[in-house]
């Protein structure tokens, strides 16, 4: 039997955000989502959450062997980094003067644009 998990519409992290990992084995370090795994509500973070994987030979990789790749982290262990402060932060939602939600820092209270 699977689990009947709902999806957000919205989530506190998105693709291109600078986050800090606050729980697991990169506790405390910075990096830049790559991917959303929004199903599983899940995050690729560029250099953190490293594990290796065992590679069979293949045309691409005669070799094979033992490679490093970035793992999932849950959203849950991620605290968006405000880019005014440099800082982690909690979000919130408010509208703007045409009504579209934008992301908020609660700690300096600024709306939160990333520049992709």
């Amino acid at each position: 039997m699977g689990k009947n998990i709902e999806i957000p519409s919205k989530l506190h992290v998105k693709s291109g955000d600078t986050v800090l990992v606050i729980a697991g084995d990169a506790k405390g370090k910075k990096g830049v989502i790559k991917e959303m795994v929004l199903e599983k509500q899940r995050a690729f973070v560029e250099g953190l959450n490293l594990v290796k994987k065992h590679v069979k030979p293949s045309a691409q990789n005669p070799q094979g062997g033992i490679v490093e790749i970035e793992s999932s982290i849950h959203i849950s262990n991620l605290k968006l980094v405000d880019p005014s402060t440099g800082e982690a932060t909690r979000t919130g939602r408010k509208r703007d003067d045409k009504g579209k939600l934008q992301r908020y820092s609660k700690k300096t209270n600024n709306i939160i644009i990333i520049k992709k």
